[in-house]
Parts: structure tokens; sequence; C-alpha cells
């Protein structure tokens, strides 16, 4: 009777001690698992930010790009217009000659005169201050009494343009004035024998 009791209580035991090693063996498993969940969330935390910062810096570029795809013409400057602009040119004798032209009708006749040609006018001197010759056109004219100095260039009726290397009174239409040349470098090339000018535009 006791041996048998002896063996019921041993095997009691035994069970008692295998449930309670099983319990052991799971606990950890949990823990384990609460553990793992506590560090997996701050790491997708983290990866979230990561993303949205990514997608920011790649779609601003993007935009800026866009507001730009369309360039701006410039307009010229004045400077750069005030060079496009034509200028009569005048040449003595094939030596050229910087010409401050009058803003008046005989003028602006003369530039679109030349227009499509370059004009070349044979000079005679006369007077020992100054060369004439016919320009092959009638100008407007406005003849105004006018003392000439070396260097004027004037309209005579209507017709004869007149290169000073002196001075002469008389009514004439001012064209313009070379300024480039001195009174002793003008009478250098008009004062000895006929010469010829062209003039360009």
């Amino acid at each position: 009777m006791k041996k048998p009791l002896c063996i019921l209580l041993f095997v009691i035991i035994i069970a008692v001690l295998a449930g309670c090693g099983k319990a052991n063996d799971t606990a950890p498993s949990e823990a384990t698992r609460d553990t793992v969940s506590v560090t997996e969330k701050p790491t997708v935390a983290t990866e979230a930010p990561t993303q949205a910062a990514t997608v920011a810096v790649t779609q601003s570029p993007t935009q800026m790009v866009d507001a730009t795809e369309e360039p701006q013409e410039i307009p010229p400057t004045q400077a750069e217009e005030v060079q496009q602009e034509k200028v009569l040119e005048m040449k003595i004798a094939g030596t050229p000659v910087t010409v401050a032209w009058e803003d008046n009708d005989a003028v602006a006749a003369l530039k679109e005169y030349c227009r499509d040609q370059i004009l070349t006018i044979p000079l005679s001197m006369y007077g020992g201050f100054e060369q004439v010759g016919s320009i092959g056109t009638t100008l407007p004219q406005n003849d105004v009494q006018t003392t000439t100095q070396s260097g004027d260039i004037v309209l005579y009726s209507g017709n004869q343009i007149v290169v000073f290397y002196g001075s002469n009174s008389w009514a004439y239409t001012r064209l313009g004035h070379i300024t480039d040349k001195s009174q002793d470098e003008l009478t250098s090339l008009l004062s000895n024998g006929d010469v010829s000018i062209t003039l360009e535009y």
C-alpha cells in the first residue's frame, strides 16, 4: 500500500516540475517578442522621416527647373542700339574723317540719297579757303548768313557741297563739321589741288 502511494507521489512531482519548466520556457519567448516589438517601432519611425525628406529633396529642384524653363529675352541696351545705327561716313582723297552731321532736312535727304550707293563727288579749289563740287541732286535749303571755319561742310545753291579749310561769309545751309582734323591737317588735305570726297551711308 505504501509503495504504490510513493510511486503516485513521485509521478505527481515529476508532472508538476515538467509543468513549471514549460511555463519558464514560454516566458522568455514572450519577453523576447516584447523586446523585439519595442526595438522595431523606432526603426519604422526613423525610416518614415527619411523617405519624406528624400521626396522633398528630389521634388524641390524639379519645381525650380520648371519655373525657369522659358528663358526671357533680354532687350538690347541703349549702347547696342546706338552701335547698330548707320553713320554717314566721309573720306577726303581716301582719308577717313569724322563728321558731326547737322540734324536737318538737308542732311536727312543726303543720307537717303547715299543709302544705296557710295557717292563720289569731285571737288575743285576755290578762293584759297574751300573746295566745292556738285552733289548730283538738289537738297532742301535752309540758308543762313554764316561765317565759316576750317572743317565746316555746307550746302550752297541747294546742289553744291563745300568743304572749308579756311573762312568765308555767305548764306549757306549747314551740313556738318569735321571734328578729328586740325586746321593744318585740313589745309594739307584740301589746299594742294583738286580732290574727291566719298560719302557712304
